[in-house]
């Protein structure tokens, strides 16, 4: 009775051929590795529209934000610098920009600076330069009131540097034909399996 049911389970599951499955792992497996692919090729867009817009002096933070939420929600679609240079997203020109408008900053407020400590001085000591006092007065007068401003602020250039990670697995066309290609391998590998066990209780 044992062995009847056991061989009224192989001939139900001969039917169900190998290639079943095996079509449905490449089907899926080949969709992966387009989706893949596209994901990756959308982000590398995405970065170099950043990039540019940067160059342009445009809306950055938009153009990083679509960047963000394309990566976060995709997978393969970190970003690797085809230079190496790390992390691959730099906003050189928005940094750029504010370190040279911070020392114009510097030298109009040094400037402004110094020509007040000429005015002041000036009245304070109307004999001229030759007079020996003018000169310690100015520099005096600076080193009071310019000298804390005398250098650029630094401007960390961490917060101009981005790299987003890309989850393992996302519920899109790559994460889905994944799922569909892992399913139909592990049902080909249960398939195979269950038959050799089958036969093998049957000989014994």
């Amino acid at each position: 009775m044992h062995k009847r049911k056991l061989h009224h389970l192989l001939v139900v599951l001969r039917p169900i051929s190998y290639w079943y499955f095996v079509i449905i792992f490449i089907l899926g497996a080949s969709a992966a590795a387009f989706a893949l692919r596209q994901n990756n090729l959308r982000a590398i867009q995405l970065r170099d529209k950043v990039l540019q817009v940067d160059k342009e002096n445009g809306d950055t933070e938009a153009a990083l934000q679509e960047l963000r939420q394309y990566t976060y929600s995709h997978m393969n679609t970190s970003l690797a610098s085809d230079t190496g240079i790390y992390p691959p997203i730099q906003l050189k020109y928005t940094y750029d920009r504010l370190v040279a408008a911070e020392r114009a900053r510097v030298e109009v407020d040094n400037r402004d600076i110094y020509n007040a400590a000429q005015e002041y001085c000036e009245a304070n000591f109307p004999q001229g330069l030759s007079g020996g006092n003018r000169l310690p007065c100015i520099e005096q007068y600076i080193d009071e009131n310019g000298r804390p401003e005398a250098q650029p602020r630094p401007i960390p250039d961490d917060l101009y540097k981005f790299d987003f990670a890309a989850p393992a697995w996302s519920p899109d066309l790559a994460g889905w034909s994944l799922v569909i290609a892992a399913l139909a391998l592990l049902l080909l590998a249960t398939r195979v399996v269950a038959q050799l066990w089958l036969r093998h209780q049957l000989d014994d």
